[in-house]
């Protein structure tokens, strides 16, 4: 059955009727670039939640230049907590390692988490999205431009099949000792599991990954990576109407490419770019439904869970399409993470910050001593007072501010009068913010 009529299928049972959709769609060699099929693939785009593969990008670069480590505890901030569903829920205060975090990124899809990430990684999402686009430039993508770390509707936020296959192909090929990130069946959390949204995973032979991503101006948004004989093919569909036709037609797509070699005699950089801008879906999307059917169409993007087994549950107002989407998944042992510190971090915990220079998050706490002075609280940073600008640049506080501290309170620092003294100092002088 072909991709045309699966979405003619879904549009007619949602929408009562067939309007015509852009509907971009690539297939692409990962190893080479090579363009194996592609509709549209330079064609703006909203990206979703497919944003957070660049966040996740941004990220790993960070720990592979030494901004902080895997280990680093991140701190949910006030903003992140603000964030709408889909959301872990933390309060604003709770500590998740960047590890923990990117894992929860990938499965359960946490707009709260990917603000936790930038905030953490960057000190803002601001900044964090000047990073997200500086390393759109530095891998040649042409059609994108970030504005934010989950991918909520911007007008301003948008990407393109190609550029997307792109980010997948680096996240891969810089990062391989992290590709087992993108094919997390699920993971629990205290007693609650969380199945992947990847409707791919445990159904179609050979899936390893990525990333789905919906929203009403999207559609339905998949990445999706699959190996057979030690050939691994990226999929990326935009703007189906269903999660469903989604996982159908990336299937598809996988299946005619591991079904032949060669492809349409382009790379990915050489595709022409099209020019324009993203269309809005919503209005083919959800507008035409009531409340519970546009509920209903977001609940496609999840995977509800019993036990260990993550059983797919189509919604009454979308038939399921024939195809990958009716194959049982296979069930999976959830991987156990937690939130907190890891047990022995000794380093700072990184939240929302001004800009400055960037935290050592790797290195040790001092120990308390001779000249130095106990941890006191700093916003959403630990701090340590020291006569020695070392500790200081541990809060990203630059070396000369060691000489402007008032003479008062170098030295050693016993009484609890002198620690007030070295905090509402390191208030004034240091270059940190209380989480927004």
């Amino acid at each position: 059955m072909g991709i045309s009529f699966l979405r003619a299928a879904a549009l007619a049972a949602a929408l009562f009727a067939t309007p015509a959709l852009a509907a971009p769609s690539l297939l692409v060699d990962a190893a080479t670039g090579q363009v194996i099929s592609q509709t549209d693939a330079t064609q703006p785009w909203y990206p979703a939640s497919l944003t957070k593969l660049m966040t996740t990008y941004v990220a790993l670069s960070a720990v592979r230049d030494g901004r902080l480590t895997l280990d680093t505890p991140l701190i949910v901030s006030q903003r992140a907590a603000r964030m709408p569903p889909s959301k872990m829920g933390f309060r604003p205060g709770v500590k998740v390692t960047l590890d923990n975090a990117l894992k929860m990124l990938m499965v359960h899809s946490p707009n709260d988490l990917a603000v936790t990430v930038a905030e953490g990684v960057s000190g803002s999402v601001e900044a964090f999205a000047a990073e997200m686009n500086a390393a759109a430039a530095h891998l040649g993508l042409h059609e994108s431009h970030f504005v934010n770390p989950n991918g909520l509707h911007d007008p301003a936020h948008y990407s393109s099949a190609r550029d997307l296959a792109m980010i997948a192909r680096a996240l891969l090929a810089e990062f391989p000792e992290e590709a087992d990130l993108f094919a997390i069946p699920g993971f629990q959390l205290g007693s609650r599991i969380y199945a992947n949204h990847n409707g791919l995973l445990g159904r179609y032979p050979g899936a390893d990954g990525m990333k789905t991503g919906f929203t009403c101006a999207a559609g339905f948004n998949l990445v999706a990576s699959a190996t057979r004989n030690g050939r691994r093919l990226i999929a990326v569909v935009l703007g189906s109407p269903s999660g469903h036709v989604r996982n159908d037609e990336a299937a598809q797509l996988l299946d005619q490419g591991f079904s032949t070699w060669g492809g349409a005699g382009a790379t990915l950089a050489s595709l022409p770019t099209t020019g324009g801008s993203a269309p809005n879906m919503r209005s083919e999307i959800c507008v035409a439904r009531n409340r519970q059917a546009t509920a209903d169409a977001e609940a496609q993007d999840t995977f509800p869970t019993t036990g260990i087994f993550a059983i797919f549950s189509g919604a009454a107002s979308m038939p399921a399409s024939p195809g990958i989407s009716t194959v049982q998944p296979m069930p999976f042992d959830p991987i156990p993470l937690f939130i907190g510190p890891k047990e022995g971090w000794t380093g700072v915990a990184l939240g929302p910050r001004k800009p400055g220079p960037m935290l050592t998050a790797t290195a040790p706490k001092p120990v308390v001593g001779e000249g130095q002075a106990p941890a006191v609280a700093s916003g959403a940073e630990t701090v340590t007072a020291d006569t020695a600008a070392a500790p200081l640049a541990l809060i990203g506080a630059p070396p000369s501010i060691a000489a402007d501290l008032p003479a008062a309170i170098k030295g050693p620092t016993k009484s609890a009068k002198k620690v007030k003294k070295v905090k509402k100092a390191l208030r004034k002088l240091l270059p940190i913010e209380p989480a927004q």
